[in-house]
């Protein structure tokens, strides 16, 4: 089929509130080039990432929580790794059909016309000198925000055959890459004791299913009203946000809040337990007494970067049927400062998802 010149989608023209995103029928489409290949994106997940790059949360300057943040502070380097090339398509999940090969793609990769893919938010691409270098989708080039999305086709993942819908699949990327990125890092496996924070969120949920998986014992931290969600999702247990966790009684430690309550997080840790961290929504300053560290040898991880291969393994499971995220609501595109206001108001457990005009 003949590919349109332009498409419809939103693009982030500067650091600060939804006014940032300017809606426009007229974005060029990118064709393939060499290595790439054209999606057709059916759905678009919504993300923390998302609000956090949009107000420049990610910024050094910036050291509240993403509630707090100054729309109309000047901030320059707001992005994952700095200065962002505005205009910006965001959006760093997504389900979609292939339109497009570029060069030589077909005989590498056997992808066809039509296939059903979906690729990661966070993108390995490790040199010698930097192992663990990657780029992200809808910072460091264009994402799903819009009808069209080029992508390298090394990082691009056939899920034609999963029962999932588009919708479904369009929520895990940037979530369930995340968790699973987690996980591999702290090396939870079956018997251990893991306490999640935020675990009625999107990430928060997927690290719950995997776990799950995994044969670890689970403690969420969620708000009562979304307590029974978590359960649903497999914890064994769930607990208050602001309660205060057992002291010594977690083998790991999954965080994605930060904030205040961080201390306690480590206190819950048994001696020579693990501590990962892959977001700080509450807040990204803490303070930390350091024997609690060096006293129970704990070990604390960051965790950004995911190789190839822990995506390729979220990919199995996601074609197998054996993850499904909890889908609250769906929007179309044109609705994104809606659906951003509903997912910074927590009140759904989940995620949100954003369908481009069709």
């Amino acid at each position: 089929m003949a590919l349109p010149e332009t498409m419809s989608g939103f693009q982030l023209t500067r650091h600060g509130g939804p006014e940032t995103l300017v809606w426009s029928d007229d974005i060029p489409v990118r064709k393939p080039g060499a290595g790439e290949v054209l999606v057709r994106v059916k759905a678009a997940g919504v993300n923390n990432t998302d609000v956090n790059t949009r107000i420049g949360w990610y910024s050094s300057a910036v050291t509240n929580s993403t509630a707090d943040v100054d729309p109309n502070a000047e901030i320059e380097d707001g992005g994952w790794s700095g200065a962002l090339p505005f205009p910006l398509i965001q959006g760093g999940d997504l389900c979609g059909e292939i339109v497009a090969l570029g060069a030589d793609v077909r005989d590498a990769n056997n992808f066809e016309i039509g296939m059903r893919v979906t690729s990661p938010t966070v993108q390995a691409i490790p040199t010698p000198e930097a192992p663990t270098k990657f780029v992200t989708l809808g910072s460091e080039y264009d994402g799903a925000f819009a009808q069209y999305c080029t992508l390298p086709a090394d990082q691009v993942f056939d899920v034609s055959n999963s029962p999932l819908s588009d919708q479904e699949i369009a929520a895990l990327p940037c979530a369930f890459g995340t968790a699973m990125g987690l996980l591999t890092r702290a090396q939870v496996s079956a018997g251990d004791r893991v306490l999640i924070t935020g675990a009625s969120g999107g990430v928060g949920m997927a690290a719950v299913q995997l776990a799950k998986l995994r044969g670890a014992e689970i403690t969420g931290i969620a708000s009562p009203a979304k307590q029974a969600d978590v359960l649903a999702a497999g914890a064994n247990d769930v607990i208050a946000r602001g309660d205060i966790p057992q002291a010594q009684s977690y083998n790991v430690v999954i965080d994605l809040v930060g904030g205040e309550d961080w201390p306690h997080f480590i206190n819950a840790l048994k001696p020579s337990g693990r501590y990962a961290v892959s977001g700080a929504i509450a807040g990204p300053i803490v303070a930390a007494d350091l024997r609690t560290i060096y006293l129970n040898d704990l070990t604390l991880l960051g965790s950004t970067y995911q190789a190839k291969e822990v995506f390729a393994e979220l990919v199995e499971l996601i074609n197998q049927g054996q993850i499904k995220p909890l889908i609250s609501k769906t929007y179309p595109l044109s609705d994104i400062a809606t659906a951003q206001e509903d997912f910074l108001s927590k009140q759904y457990p989940g995620k949100l998802v954003l369908i481009p005009p069709q």
